[in-house]
């Protein structure tokens, strides 16, 4: 490949890298990008599974607190580019959306692929360049990007978007992060966010209830709560509780070695009400859980825990001994990343002018609903609008 001249070259192609791609063909800026998959969007595609929950409704005050420590370093991509516009460029590209009960936005297809489809078509027409198995290896002597293939390329500016290191089969396996510690970038370690947490079942419990659901169960752990379900795992806990709460179940595991999940088992029952529900002489226990509206999975965890408690307490506050995470292999996404420090305000590596950084790479985290792909979204176009400035008025860090 030849020098590029004023082309900007962005490093993965995942929704943060395209819609990065897409912003800077508005500005008439010459794009190319380069994914070391043999596809591009397979993330997109991934979620696109569950219905493809693009982004939520709520308020933007209580959206922006989704993202705990990063909100004030995330604002203001997620305010140039909140929700709402994310579901006017789904309708522009032929994809309306609609919100669900909970909040969440999906498009009306309730699938990735018609999405994926237009949207990679807008961006060819727009004149942007996908090369695929272009496997990023860091920047040589000269200042050019260096790939596995041989081949280097020196761009006007740089959008690095290769997402963290959850489902590494899928490309992101954090395999930039040598690189970038090289070059003096700020990367702290890359976790397992909105994972599964671990617990030892006895033999039976797992035998029986594995795969199994709670639903419509209260959760708590370092003072935060939820509601939603859970999946019982061979190892422990999977699904919505467990993925809202990882944040704080993480930071126990670090302080202590352990944490603590706190389970109301029938958070729509209060204890006066559970207690006359699961009283009556000469009942056994099981016929008790079971008057008291648990299904077999929540009966059965209160039978494994046999704590030495009152059955109302129990119920309202079965306590799981958590001893660590799972892998990044099943994690949704990761934590940690490039440092929020080492950007500038326009989204540019203090340690590395020119080089902007987007999406997942960067130090944050969110829950499942929408709040993923919505600050992937946001950070790639506000990364885009960055490097023009950069390449318009020479815009250096601080």
């Amino acid at each position: 490949m030849n020098q590029a001249g004023e082309t900007v070259a962005i490093i993965g192609g995942g929704p943060s890298g395209l819609i990065a791609a897409e912003r800077l063909a508005e500005h008439g800026v010459a794009v190319e990008v380069f994914e070391r998959m043999p596809s591009v969007g397979r993330k997109l595609l991934l979620a696109g599974r569950g219905g493809l929950n693009l982004t939520h409704s709520e308020p933007l005050p209580a959206l922006l607190r989704r993202y705990g420590p990063a909100e004030a370093a995330l604002s203001p991509a997620l305010l140039a580019w909140p929700p709402d516009a994310v579901r006017a460029w789904c309708a522009a590209l032929g994809q309306p959306t609609f919100i669900g009960s909970s909040g969440r936005v999906f498009p009306a297809a309730f699938k990735a692929t018609p999405l994926l489809r237009a949207w990679l078509r807008r961006l060819s027409g727009q004149g942007v360049r996908i090369h695929t198995r272009k496997h990023w290896l860091g920047w040589d002597e000269n200042g050019s990007l260096r790939f596995a293939d041989g081949h280097a390329f020196r761009p006007a500016a740089t959008i690095l978007a290769m997402g963290g290191a959850s489902w590494p089969r899928l490309g992101s396996d954090g395999g930039w992060v040598p690189e970038l510690r090289c070059q003096g970038v700020d990367v702290h370690e890359l976790r397992a966010a909105n994972a599964g947490v671990l617990h030892p079942w006895s033999d039976s419990f797992q035998a029986r209830f594995q795969g199994q659901p709670l639903k419509r169960v209260g959760a708590e752990c370092g003072g935060e709560g939820v509601r939603g379900e859970a999946m019982v795992t061979a190892s422990g806990l999977e699904g919505g509780v467990a993925y809202a709460l990882s944040r704080a179940i993480r930071a126990a595991l670090d302080a202590t070695g352990s944490a603590v999940l706190t389970l109301d088992l029938r958070p729509d029952l209060d204890a006066a009400t559970l207690s006359q529900r699961l009283g009556g002489r000469g009942q056994s226990m099981a016929n008790a859980l079971r008057r008291a509206g648990l299904s077999p999975a929540a009966s059965g965890l209160v039978r494994e825990l046999n704590e030495d408690a009152p059955l109302v307490q129990r119920v309202k506050a079965a306590r799981l001994s958590i001893v660590g995470m799972a892998g990044l292999d099943r994690a949704i996404s990761s934590a940690g990343g490039i440092a929020l420090s080492g950007l500038d305000r326009h989204g540019m590596l203090t340690a590395r002018p020119g080089v902007f950084a987007a999406g997942e790479m960067l130090d944050w985290e969110a829950p499942t609903g929408g709040y993923l792909l919505q600050a992937a979204f946001s950070t790639g176009r506000f990364a885009a609008d960055g490097v023009v400035e950069w390449l318009r008025h020479g815009v250096r860090p601080g």
